[in-house]
């Protein structure tokens, strides 16, 4: 999308704000959230286009308080002054007939501070009619199945203190798998700002390489303990827990959470594992809910000790706690593991003999408070011996405690990171990811 386009939008919702400030009444407080996008999408199966089209959509959250009450109004945002506006007036006044039925919040927060920050980033990803022929020259002969989805994707905020926010980035994702006729698959992910043919074309044939290895007899592994090789991708799904019932303060005031026992120093981590928010990215904004900017860095876990958690304001009034800047659901956004010191090419031979997991998934926790996650091996997993791939696996479930893996039992982390990122498109595209290293790991526990 072009920059002028990018601004008009941002004038829009500028327009929108001004007006909002001056037509509130002296007793009330609002906040403004913004999620638009202009997103191509186009899916595949058998490297044939089975769906393509153009998405312009978005909509305004309205979030009005008073009296220690609150309530909220979403609507479409079209970027048409005379019709978002027509529709926050009716949410306004619907909202002010609204609060006075409403209970106190007794841990309401209110808009405070002055921020800003306008972030405009315009990528280099692939026009509308480009993305097919860019996408399926190097997989015409396969059974290639997946989703590209790219365009623009704004968030913006502003409230009644004054406090406003712009973020907007082109990027793109495609989520593919490449099928044999026995029904094996290679999962992959491409992402980015910046198409790169070469890099997808690498991406690819590590795939082609995989599938050559999946043709071969599926290898029955029993259930037990093995020494096991987790690519970037099965790295950031375990990591990915810890969004579920781990960082979030609220939930270890709670006893909710599965780093209670970290919290609390009745264990740690090893000390080559470390975790920290990373915002230097530029992936996700750094504002929040409450147009609140977390730090460009925010360590989590530091060498195996849990040094911070994360604290929205909401549960810092409640707790009696310092807010950090975490969203609502005090879930990681911009999550970075810190890379080890095992090179590419130690990875097989210092696996020597064990499983090689590429993906995981159904993952839950099966014993919450001592750290144990459940789940399944998919997609191009492999039973190495003698630093040899063998034969693929068939599927293994696990149940396995992070005091483990992240624990006693973590041998390396891999030397380089791969990103992760955020594929999801229920009600928007979603933004951000993890960026990851791969991690060799002893004994994990797999049980079926």
């Amino acid at each position: 999308m072009k920059i002028e386009e990018v601004s008009t939008l941002e004038f829009s919702f500028n327009q929108l704000l001004e007006t909002l400030l001056v037509k509130k009444l002296e007793n009330e407080q609002f906040t403004v959230k913004l999620s638009s996008e202009r997103s191509q999408f186009t899916r595949f199966n058998q490297a044939k286009v089975r769906q393509t089209g153009f998405v312009a959509d978005g909509w305004i959250e309205l979030t009005l308080m008073t009296d220690q009450r609150s309530s909220f109004r979403q609507f479409p945002f079209t970027g048409n002054w005379e019709k978002d506006w027509q529709s926050a007036y009716q949410a306004l006044q619907e909202l002010r007939g609204e609060l006075p039925l409403l209970p106190v919040d007794p841990y309401l927060v209110l808009p405070s501070g002055n921020n800003t920050s306008r972030e405009t980033h315009i990528g280099n990803i692939l026009p509308a009619e480009a993305v097919v022929t860019n996408v399926l020259e190097q997989v015409r002969e396969l059974d290639f199945t997946g989703i590209y989805a790219g365009g623009l994707v704004i968030r913006a905020y502003g409230d009644s203190s004054g406090q406003k926010h712009w973020f907007a980035t082109d990027s793109f994702t495609l989520d593919y798998s490449l099928f044999i006729s026995s029904g094996q698959a290679v999962k992959g992910t491409f992402a980015g700002s910046n198409w790169d043919q070469e890099a997808y074309s690498v991406k690819i044939s590590e795939g082609k390489q995989q599938l050559k290895l999946l043709a071969n007899r599926a290898k029955e592994v029993p259930k037990g303990q093995y020494k096991t090789y987790f690519a970037p991708a099965a790295v950031a799904d375990l990591l990915s827990m810890l969004s579920w019932g781990a960082v979030s303060e609220a939930d270890i005031q709670q006893g909710n959470s599965a780093l209670a026992i970290l919290s609390r120093q009745d264990k740690q981590l090893s000390p080559k594992f470390s975790l920290r928010e990373n915002f230097q990215l530029g992936l996700v904004p750094r504002f929040n809910q409450l147009g609140e900017m977390a730090a460009p860095e925010l360590s989590i876990i530091d060498k195996g000790i849990l040094v911070n958690t994360l604290v929205n304001s909401r549960t810092a009034k409640e707790y009696q706690k310092i807010a950090n800047g975490a969203n609502s659901s005090e879930t990681l956004r911009a999550p970075e593991v810190i890379p080890g010191n095992l090179t590419y090419e130690q990875i097989l031979p210092s696996l020597d003999t064990g499983l090689y997991v590429s993906n995981l998934h159904y993952l839950n926790w099966s014993d919450r408070p001592t750290g144990r996650i459940t789940g399944m091996t998919r997609y191009a997993c492999f039973w190495i011996e003698n630093g040899e791939i063998v034969a693929p696996i068939e599927n293994l479930r696990f149940d396995e405690s992070l005091y483990c893996f992240w624990g006693e039992n973590l041998i390396d982390f891999t030397n380089i990171q791969e990103f992760i990122p955020e594929v999801g498109t229920y009600e928007s595209r979603q933004l951000g990811g993890s960026l990851v290293p791969g991690m060799l790991v002893n004994d994990f526990t797999y049980t079926l």
